[in-house]
């Protein structure tokens, strides 16, 4: 169990304030801190074999994009982070139930869409 606010798999690490996605950036896999004042929108949605899956690391739709996660394809549900930019990141945490909660508890509204 994390303390509110606070989450961290090893590639996500959240701390109340700010959320690190490790692997973020193409090729060396530098890391992307994103603050959390400046998140305007979260959304958890489950993902399929067409809907990012099978996405390693990139982006296939220019609208999202993808931290290096070897482990997607085994993995359900996926978060997309809108921070203002034209691109939202899209990480697929290790546990997503812990995840939303620390979103949550740091004052983030996580919206959850049940289809793919």
């Amino acid at each position: 169990m994390t303390p509110e606010g606070r989450y961290d798999d090893g590639v996500l690490a959240l701390d109340g304030e700010s959320l690190v996605i490790r692997g973020y950036y193409f090729p060396f896999g530098g890391a992307k801190t994103i603050r959390l004042a400046d998140v305007r929108a979260v959304v958890e949605r489950p993902m399929g074999r067409w809907t990012g899956q099978w996405r390693i690391w990139g982006s296939s739709d220019f609208r999202h994009w993808w931290n290096l996660d070897v482990g997607r394809p085994h993995k359900t549900r996926a978060f997309a982070i809108d921070a203002g930019s034209r691109t939202r990141a899209a990480v697929t945490p290790d546990d997503p139930d812990a995840f939303g909660r620390a979103l949550e508890a740091a004052g983030v509204a996580v919206r959850r869409v049940r289809e793919a």
